[in-house]
């Protein structure tokens, strides 16, 4: 009867969760490497002042002097640290950034754009939301592959393209996409996933570098959307992919919530939101497959199809013919 079916779901769903709970107590990966000490810094740069082209210069010296105030022998800048373009960053920036963390065999991650030219005659330039680092390692890049829409990318340019830029004013709002396929950032003795903003809300694009990578890292900048949930939301979504990869995840971000999140998705230090400052944390790298990392969304969609069968089958054979 009704009781029956009731205590069926309720079983039903009472197994999903302890299954859950069970599959999450398995550690899938081990350590790798020894603790690499990380400064993860958050500038707490305004957004009605983050584009100004006259703050520039406070910018850099802000971040210039957080990374000569750190410690750690990786170095992590967040977001559109520098709103400009790579070759527009004074020499003597970068140099004062590289005389810090050099002395330490460490390098720095920075976030900034960076621009390409237009693939045919009379295009556009590709701009591309990217970080770049510099260090006692080669330099090395990463361009961001999901962008926001009506953010980042304009669907419809031809035709809502001119409102956008004219009346929402939001800056590089038509960028080109990074290679799907980027190796990770061999950094500090360590390899290192990049994602930047809400390409951590893509677990399969995540898992896609971390099979090679020990120690992935988010750069973000949340500050567009103030005192919102947006930012804690957002760091929700980094720790189910800590917790899907079976690997620590570090968080530098311009306003917060910039954290570090062990690889069983718990949260073990943050800073405080809308404050200026580093968050200094000594973590280790790990290695190994998750059965998320293994077989991908492909295998969650099998078992919802399975879910679906099973109640298809149980609702017929419950039903009862008319007379």
């Amino acid at each position: 009867g009704a009781r029956r079916r009731v205590a069926v779901l309720l079983g039903g769903a009472l197994l999903v969760f302890a299954g859950g709970a069970a599959l999450a107590r398995i550690a899938w990966t081990s350590e790798a490497g020894a603790p690499l000490a990380v400064s993860l810094i958050q500038g707490n740069v305004a957004q009605e002042l983050k584009f100004d082209p006259e703050f520039a210069p406070r910018t850099y010296e802000l971040y210039t002097e957080l990374v000569a105030s750190s410690r750690g022998r990786l170095v992590v800048l967040p977001e559109s640290a520098f709103p400009v373009f790579a070759g527009e960053v004074p020499d003597a920036v970068l140099l004062r950034i590289i005389a810090t963390v050099v002395p330490r065999k460490g390098d720095a991650i920075i976030g900034l754009f960076t621009v390409e030219p237009p693939l045919e005659a009379g295009g556009m330039p590709r701009y591309y939301n990217s970080v770049v680092t510099v260090g006692t390692a080669r330099p090395q890049l990463y361009r961001k592959r999901h962008l926001v829409p009506f953010g980042e990318t304009i669907p419809l340019d031809p035709v809502i393209g001119w409102f956008i830029r004219k009346i929402l004013a939001i800056p590089i709002s038509s960028q080109a996409r990074g290679d799907p396929e980027q190796p990770p950032l061999e950094l500090a003795g360590e390899r290192v996933a990049v994602d930047i903003c809400y390409e951590d809300a893509f677990g399969a694009g995540i898992t896609t570098t971390a099979r090679d990578a020990r120690l992935p890292v988010n750069v973000t900048n949340d500050a567009w959307y103030g005192r919102s949930l947006a930012a804690l939301q957002h760091n929700q979504i980094a720790a189910m992919r800590a917790l899907e990869t079976g690997r620590p995840l570090l968080r530098a971000t311009n306003t917060g919530v910039t954290s570090a999140i062990e690889h069983d998705g718990r949260e073990i230090a943050r800073l405080p939101w809308f404050t200026r400052g580093i968050l200094e944390i000594e973590i280790v790298g790990r290695q190994g497959s998750t059965p998320y990392v293994r077989f991908g969304d492909p295998l969650a969609g099998v078992i919802a199809a399975a879910l679906l069968f099973f109640s298809w089958i149980g609702a017929r054979t419950r039903r009862v013919p008319r007379a």
